[in-house]
């Protein structure tokens, strides 16, 4: 397919690309860099569009992404550099946007993905999306079988999610637009064990058997969760922490989590 040449900011294309970048549009998300849309792509994921600048077309590692997207997608739109930066949500563009359809995860779906003994991350009222992205990217690396967000925790598949997550959110079940108390009841009904993170919390988060079903939840940054919500999880524990410092960021501590469970869960694997 030959791509199209659009010269002008107010073509429909660039309108739609802008409308997906800013969340108006659900059906659809906005994958932004080179190496974000070879996950895409990867990952098969629907292509609506491509548009991608004159000077990236000229270099030959795009030349063979380029190529394989004409197979892909209907449309292919070539654009100057200051028409992409008109789309682009970072200050430096990245040379190359997708249109993609969002990946389908409905509850039903993502319950029946779950192994026998899952490690899940769920993400309520997190409303930073870099933290949204980073969380999920730590938890593939850290081998979480799921991730689930509720309704008012930033989107997941959010433009700077997906470039926080690098992928992750490709590849990970992610569960989205839950309620938390569906989410508890549910953990509940299938022996998924719950666990917060608290500064008050009794026990160290060492101390905690994770190579049982578990779901490490995750609350706002601010706040943290409520007292409500805390009495709602099976265990509530505490990251130490020395001198003066009252919390972590919550894309470390659910690092720090994540990484006593995969340490425990492949010690019992006898890796």
């Amino acid at each position: 397919m030959k791509p199209e040449t659009i010269t002008s900011r107010d073509n429909s294309l660039l309108r739609r690309a802008r409308a997906v970048r800013d969340g108006k549009i659900e059906e659809s998300i906005f994958v932004e860099g080179l190496r974000l849309c070879e996950e895409a792509v990867r990952s098969a994921l629907p292509i609506e569009a491509v548009i991608f600048s004159e000077e990236l077309a000229r270099k030959e590692k795009a030349r063979a992404l380029l190529n394989e997207l004409a197979q892909l997608s209907d449309r292919l739109a070539s654009v100057s550099e200051a028409l992409l930066a008109s789309i682009s949500y970072t200050r430096t563009p990245q040379g190359i946007v997708l249109l993609a359809a969002r990946p389908k995860m409905d509850p039903v779906k993502f319950k029946a993905s779950q192994p026998a003994s899952p490690l899940l991350v769920l993400m309520h009222g997190i409303n930073n999306p870099v933290n949204v992205g980073a969380i999920l990217r730590t938890a593939e690396a850290a081998g979480a079988s799921g991730v689930i967000t509720t309704a008012n925790t930033s989107d997941p598949f959010s433009a700077k999610a997906l470039r926080g997550a690098m992928g992750s959110a490709f590849r990970v079940p992610v569960w989205t637009k839950a309620s938390y108390a569906e989410v508890i009841n549910w953990c509940k009904e299938s022996g998924i064990e719950t666990v917060c993170a608290d500064v008050e919390g009794t026990s160290l988060y060492s101390a905690v058997d994770w190579t049982r079903s578990k779901a490490l939840i995750m609350g706002p940054e601010s706040e943290g969760l409520s007292e409500e919500e805390l009495a709602s999880a099976n265990e509530v524990i505490r990251i130490p922490m020395h001198g003066q410092v009252e919390s972590l960021n919550v894309g470390v501590a659910a690092a720090i989590l994540l990484y006593e469970a995969a340490r425990q869960r492949a010690s019992r694997m006898g890796r």
